[in-house]
């Protein structure tokens, strides 16, 4: 362990020439960034973790519920242990052939069992009024650490002049409230880590939309889509790439890390223009049509977008009682006989 730790620190690689661990070391006249900053995230992104369920709660729900958001999720599909079987165990998304066999099987027409797997495959998407919690949660984290990062950045040198982002670097001391704002930033990326598999990923504008405010929406779609151009597509190439690129390599030389962070960059930047074209794209829509398309970086939203165009059957149909339906009749799954309405 000790061996791959040495190897992975290598000065060499980190840090400019001329420039060893043993010069970074915190002093009492000053304090340098240390490797084992990184470990207070860990307990943080717990602690963060907490406070945003406490304030999808507290916060987050009985705003919602005041907006009018719809608390209940998507209508279930009825009980059935067949269907439910080839759900879990096969398809969420049967073919045409496994269709007009349950069809068969079931004594359902097609249409039918259409709609209980879309019903079914809804059943598991979360309601509206946790999407919108979840919205909040994120547009208040990232509304504060923005105010926080801008109210900092005003005060120093670096913010018009880039150069002096490099003067004495790297034997520049570590501010209290710079070492604050990447913790709490890491440890808000540590707790989505964490909560990934269970969050639905979506925008603050997002939360016009679950409130039904389609106006508001679009402009705050509008505003976003001129903001992340405008800051991805000049502010970020100008003055970071710029920097980091140039200004950086005239001030130090050439050191590995700075070549693999920059490609690092590089490669975001083209996402950047990737990104931009989807949102002009949407934008386009937006302004042509008279409301904001769907936003092609976004999965689906709501169950209207599983409707299928298959036209509604006019042929009444039969519908059967398994076992595991709640059917006296039931035996082991197979189809028992008995008529009943279609729920619409």
């Amino acid at each position: 362990m000790a061996g791959i730790l040495a190897w992975f620190w290598n000065e060499r690689f980190w840090l400019p020439h001329n420039v060893t661990w043993a010069d970074l070391q915190s002093t009492e006249e000053a304090s340098f960034p240390q490797a084992e900053d990184l470990y207070l995230a860990f307990p943080l992104a717990f602690c963060i973790f907490m406070i945003r369920l406490l304030f999808e709660r507290f916060i987050a729900k009985p705003c919602a519920l005041g907006l009018k958001v719809q608390a209940n999720g998507p209508q279930k599909a009825q009980p059935n242990a067949i269907l439910e079987k080839v759900f879990t165990a096969i398809t969420k998304h049967p073919d045409e052939k496994r269709l007009e066999g349950l069809s068969k099987q079931l004594d359902w027409d097609v249409r039918s069992i259409q709609r209980w797997f879309r019903q079914r495959r809804n059943q598991e998407k979360p309601s509206t009024l946790t999407k919108f919690c979840e919205s909040m949660w994120r547009f208040t984290f990232y509304l504060y650490i923005f105010t926080y990062g801008v109210r900092f950045l005003k005060k120093t040198p670096w913010l018009w002049n880039t150069r002096q982002c490099w003067n004495g670097y790297p034997y520049q001391p570590l501010m209290p409230d710079l070492h604050y704002y990447y913790i709490v930033e890491l440890s808000f990326y540590w707790s989505l880590m964490f909560s990934q598999f269970i969050d639905i990923k979506r925008k603050a504008a997002k939360m016009a939309n679950y409130c039904k405010y389609q106006k508001l929406s679009d402009l705050l779609f509008l505003t976003f889509a001129i903001v992340f151009i405008v800051s991805r597509l000049g502010i970020y190439p100008l003055w970071i790439l710029n920097t980091t690129l140039f200004e950086l390599y005239e001030a130090l030389g050439n050191f590995p890390a700075l070549w693999v962070f920059n490609v690092l960059l590089v490669v975001l930047q083209i996402l950047h223009c990737f990104w931009s074209y989807l949102i002009i794209k949407a934008a386009y829509k937006a302004i042509s049509k008279g409301k904001v398309a769907k936003d092609d970086r976004s999965d689906i939203e709501s169950s209207s977008d599983e409707e299928e165009t298959v036209p509604r059957s006019k042929t009444p149909h039969s519908t059967i009682t398994t076992n595991g339906t709640g059917g006296a009749n039931g035996t082991n799954g197979y189809i028992t006989g008995g008529t009943c309405s279609e729920e619409h």
